[in-house]
């Protein structure tokens, strides 16, 4: 209890300080500048104490990781990730670990260093003694009194472990994939974040299949794409992990395996797995085509009822779709690219069959749930458009997009 004793003295007396109506601006820069240190020297405790549980074993003790022991203790999941990193590896750097102790370095900067030399040993083809490790723990020490921020200092880090890797033999960075990253986190409006480091040969497949699945589409009217590059691109990715889902067999029901849980006295309140709550229009929309498994559960989670799966697509009712719209009905994407709609949704009963389905690419199925965008099927038994009113006042019926050249009467609808 010793240390706990310490610090919680030192809280106190901290806790006491009370900054005063009236204060100088010297004062008042001074008293940051000592706040400062002191959030620095905390930030290196919390990293040196995170070290000590993991020795201990006390996450592994309870089944979970010393990332979910802080995160149980109180931590953001980014700062949790910033304490295991830093504990295990401040015992190896006491050059820096003397600068963090000290105050005289950030939390955020300690961690930049960690990570830059951890990526300068993984470029290194073989082993980083002692000697050049403190070489370029000082190298990164001086870019950050140099006023270096974070990133400039992973920058670095980047540089020194393309010269380890070019005085030893090994890979070029553009061609070494130990050093690939590709992290994602939820935010706090429910959106993902994607951000990757690849190698070139990954990063040429994932910028080939994504350009090649994002050229314009016209819209139905045949005006030109209003999408930006940046959106075309985002539902190309979309279009890839669809087609990823169906092991390259176009026919075949995604495999992807979503799970939607709803609470049964809040049913409004529906929560995707990893990414958390989703609005109605949305939980249609994916019911159409991804595998997706309804769970009702209680007030403590307990699951009371598990929802009906089987109301996707089968293989020859996709073909038979292929057949008739031979692509999205709204823009023309090709059937590899598309998702087989219910005109009348699953969720509101409606049946698998070829008279209540049709093709929409993810972009156009989005418009359908979310933009007012309605489709009907036509006395001619294949799906129309109808536009919101925002697009067309009249709502004009629109004929499928490979159906366009045809001149039907719009009362077939």
């Amino acid at each position: 209890m010793g240390i706990e004793r310490d610090l919680t003295a030192v809280l106190d007396a901290i806790r006491g300080v009370v900054v005063p109506g009236e204060t100088t601006v010297d004062d008042a820069l001074g008293a940051v500048r000592v706040i400062l240190v002191l959030r620095n020297v905390v930030d290196h405790l919390a990293a040196t104490l995170a070290g000590v549980l993991d020795r201990l074993g006390v996450a592994a003790s309870q089944g979970r990781t010393l990332r979910e022991l802080l995160m149980s203790l109180g931590c953001a999941p980014s700062v949790a990730e910033r304490m295991v990193r830093a504990g295990g590896a401040l015992p190896l750097l006491p050059t820096l670990t003397a600068h963090a102790a000290d105050g005289a370095i950030s939390g955020e900067h300690v961690d930049a260093i960690v990570k830059g030399i951890n990526h300068i040993r993984a470029r290194s083809p073989g082993e980083v003694d002692e000697a050049t490790r403190f070489a370029q723990v000082t190298d990164l020490l001086g870019q950050f009194f140099s006023g270096a921020t974070p990133a400039d200092i992973g920058n670095r880090a980047r540089k020194l472990g393309n010269r380890a890797a070019a005085a030893e033999g090994g890979l070029p960075a553009a061609e070494d994939r130990s050093v690939n990253t590709l992290d994602h986190r939820v935010t706090s409006d429910g959106r993902l974040q994607v951000r990757a480091d690849l190698d070139a040969e990954v990063g040429a497949k994932l910028v080939a299949a994504v350009e090649e699945l994002s050229a314009p589409r016209p819209e139905p009217d045949g005006s030109p794409d209003t999408r930006s590059a940046a959106r075309r691109r985002a539902d190309a990715l979309e279009a890839v992990l669809d087609i990823a889902a169906r092991g390259g067999d176009i026919a075949s029901a995604p495999r992807t395996q979503l799970l939607v849980t709803v609470p049964a006295d809040t049913p409004d309140l529906a929560e995707l797995e990893f990414m958390g709550s989703i609005s109605t229009a949305t939980l249609a929309r994916i019911c159409c085509d991804t595998t997706v498994t309804t769970v009702v559960v209680d007030g403590e989670q307990v699951p009371l009822d598990m929802g009906r799966d089987k109301r996707l697509f089968p293989a020859h009712l996709r073909k038979a779709l292929y057949l008739r719209d031979q692509g999205c009905i709204k823009c023309g994407a090709p059937p590899g690219r598309t998702h087989a709609h219910h005109i009348v949704h699953w969720t509101h009963h409606g049946e698998t069959s070829l008279n209540n389905g049709c093709l929409l690419c993810p972009a156009c199925h989005a418009n359908v749930h979310h933009d007012g965008w309605d489709v009907v099927m036509g006395m001619d038994k294949h799906p129309w458009l109808i536009p919101p009113a925002t697009v067309d006042p009249h709502r004009q019926p629109i004929p499928a997009y490979n159906r366009r050249t045809m001149k039907l009467d719009h009362a077939a609808a």
